[in-house]
């Protein structure tokens, strides 16, 4: 269960990213609710998975999937530069959330 909130705080930490680019900067109210609402929800699934698992590996894991998920919809969505680089550099930060996932046993 730990591994899926964190999985969960993942996803919204990229749904916050795209509520602060459409806020822009704030000013729009919508989009900046949206913004505060999915950060603050994924700071809290973060803080239940840590309950159980090891700080160093569950933020390493939700910085990942935040950062490569905002890039690779960044590239789908904002027509963001799709060069080699960048998906090798993406590819990377996955192998180190799946090995991450792999060696990290979860603590009592």
């Amino acid at each position: 269960m730990p591994w899926i909130l964190l999985a969960i705080a993942g996803l919204l930490e990229i749904a916050f990213a795209f509520g602060m680019k459409w806020s822009a900067g704030f000013s729009r109210p919508w989009p900046s609710a949206y913004a505060v609402v999915t950060g603050i929800t994924s700071i809290f699934l973060l803080t239940l998975s840590l309950r159980t698992l090891p700080v160093g590996t569950a933020y390493a894991v939700w910085t990942g999937i935040g950062a490569a998920g905002t890039a690779l919809i960044g590239m789908l969505v904002l027509d963001e530069s799709a060069s080699a680089a960048r998906i090798a550099c993406i590819a990377l930060i996955l192998c180190g959330v799946i090995g991450l996932k792999l060696v990290s046993p979860t603590v009592s």
